[in-house]
């Protein structure tokens, strides 16, 4: 009965953690509706691979195409044809060759950089909400420091900061607004292709080449059951971001989740999709927005970004070549995992 307990947890966490990430997606005018089936078609490729890596609201992607483009035609062009380009990269096995060529310490330098990434996010989260993100961080840090011998450590983490947070929010924050999503429903786009829309497929392209290598990985290295392999990671988010975006829909990528710490990662994962996609399919997203404050998943960034990668992969990836492994993790932290492996690549080459 414990067991199913963390997993529950593990699951509301994940669940409470991707629709803060969600409502930034709606800021950025893609319907929520469309996007479930993203999620149904990840829950329905982790079922068959029985991966550990599920897929949720991404801010790093969401962010870069809602940048990107200049309106939702636009924006989901490039995430059309940036997961058209993945899934024949997935397909084609690429992925497990690109990890097998950079080795372990790029490899773990692309970690500790995303982990400091995730730590810059959680500080800036707090900076810009002072009362939803402090608590967060605070709840989060003596949470994790009462559980940290215990597996389910990130899952206590996650669910006591959001779930404080958001009662602070609703307590003391004075003003809450709803976003309202214009064409919230199942209709083709018309994609605009020009040369923004090229270059800013290529750019999801190379950050969800570096994203699913680190996030799957630092996902997977939390499981004690279940199978992971990039190239399926890659395929399930592709086709999940092309039924997505041919409706109007957000881009749902690989995340770091702690459903795969869940004491069975596999169904954990699967169930937090469902959920996640009937919220979505019912049009509850949008009203929700007043409840959840997107500095809700500070805390726990923060703790899965110092003490759960960095700590854990700094070391590992300047242990057998500091100046290669140091180069991966600086440009990382400081662009993208892909920039961050490219410039680990050449610093190898170099013979640093």
């Amino acid at each position: 009965m414990s067991t199913i307990f963390a997993d529950i947890l593990a699951i509301i966490g994940v669940v409470l953690n991707g629709l803060p990430q969600g409502l930034l997606a709606l800021t950025f005018g893609f319907a929520s509706i469309p996007t479930a089936m993203a999620f149904f078609i990840g829950a329905l490729g982790n079922t068959l691979t029985q991966s550990v890596a599920p897929i949720s609201f991404q801010a790093e992607t969401i962010t870069y195409a809602g940048t990107a483009g200049k309106n939702r035609s636009e924006r989901c062009a490039m995430i059309f044809i940036g997961g058209t380009i993945m899934a024949l990269i997935g397909a084609f096995g690429l992925l497990t060759k690109i990890v097998e060529f950079v080795g372990s310490d790029i490899a773990n330098g692309m970690m500790a950089g995303v982990g400091i990434i995730l730590t810059m996010a959680a500080v800036d989260m707090v900076k810009k909400d002072k009362l939803a993100g402090g608590v967060s961080l605070f709840t989060a840090l003596v949470t994790y420091y009462f559980f940290r011998n215990d597996a389910n450590s990130l899952v206590y983490t996650i669910v006591v900061s959001v779930v404080a947070s958001c009662i602070a929010n609703a307590a003391f924050a004075k003003e809450k607004s709803s976003i309202v999503v214009t064409d919230d429903k199942f209709i083709r786009q018309k994609f605009t292709i020009n040369s923004s829309v090229i270059f800013g497929a290529l750019g999801m392209v190379c950050l969800n080449i570096g994203s699913n290598i680190s996030f799957g990985s630092i996902t997977a290295s939390m499981a004690t059951s279940g199978n992971y392999n990039v190239d399926h990671l890659t395929v399930i988010s592709s086709l999940a971001d092309m039924a997505s975006s041919f409706f109007g829909g957000a881009p749902v990528e690989s995340i770091i989740s702690a459903t795969a710490s869940a004491p069975h990662p596999v169904w954990a994962g699967v169930v937090m999709m469902l959920i996640i996609g009937v919220i979505l399919l019912l049009g509850l997203l949008p009203k929700i927005s007043k409840y959840i404050p997107s500095s809700s998943i500070a805390g726990f960034l923060f703790v899965l970004g110092i003490f759960k990668t960095v700590a854990l992969d700094a070391p590992a990836a300047l242990a057998s070549n500091a100046a290669v492994g140091g180069t991966a993790m600086v440009v990382t932290a400081i662009s993208n995992p892909f920039l961050g492996m490219v410039a680990g690549v050449i610093a190898r080459f170099l013979g640093m």
